[in-house]
């Protein structure tokens, strides 16, 4: 049975001109534990609120993953061995609450369009003089 994971990595800021290689190696370790990254979020070189291992920056990436839950400890134990990650946080998402917080824009943004709909936003005096 496989989970869906978030993994978030801080890549070495050297590495923000070619991190092309630096990735393939984090998805290969990935992909080896038997995950599949379905998405991948680049934010790019950000500075850091505090230092890391002498950096004060760090280009951060975001990978959604499916992976079963036995390879997450293996996945954590070689990323704590890679040299081009300086730091890394893999979290479980709660789906439910994330469909429940769609649910509840959904139904703001459909309720506000109803109100928009009626025309009664006070332009209606200023129309009539």
């Amino acid at each position: 049975m496989t989970n869906q994971y978030e993994i978030a990595v801080l890549y070495h800021p050297d590495l923000e001109v070619d991190l092309s290689k630096a990735e393939d190696r984090v998805t290969k370790i990935i992909n080896d534990n038997g995950g599949k990254i379905t998405a991948t979020d680049n934010w790019g070189k950000r500075k850091l609120n505090y230092n890391i291992k002498g950096n004060e920056h760090a280009v951060y990436v975001f990978y959604t993953v499916e992976m079963p839950g036995e390879g997450v400890m293996k996945v954590e134990s070689t990323l704590n061995i890679t040299d081009e990650v300086i730091r890394f946080l893999i979290t479980k998402p709660d789906l439910a609450a994330i469909a429940k917080a769609e649910a509840a824009k959904q139904l703001k943004a459909e309720q506000a369009a109803k109100r928009g709909d009626r025309g009664d936003d006070g332009d209606k005096e200023e129309s009539e003089e």
